[in-house]
């Protein structure tokens, strides 16, 4: 089982890129990124990273970001 943490703030996703942690992203109440990595952020965009060819941009604020933590 999974325990998912929001990241709000510019020190979350710092942390997130730092430890290389896995995350998810969902778009209006849908997921629409499991288990991918955040390569690097703005004010206004979060870049991932799932594998070597794929990268995806969201905008920040049209987008809610979890950690996903392993118990």
């Amino acid at each position: 089982m999974s325990v998912n943490r929001r990241l709000f703030t510019d020190s979350d996703f710092e942390e997130v890129i730092q430890k290389q942690l896995k995350i998810r992203v969902f778009q209006n109440n849908h997921i629409i990124e499991g288990s991918t990595v955040v390569v690097r952020f703005d004010d206004s965009t979060v870049v991932t990273q799932s594998s070597v060819s794929d990268i995806t941009y969201h905008k920040r604020n049209a987008c809610e970001f979890f950690e996903l933590r392993r118990r």
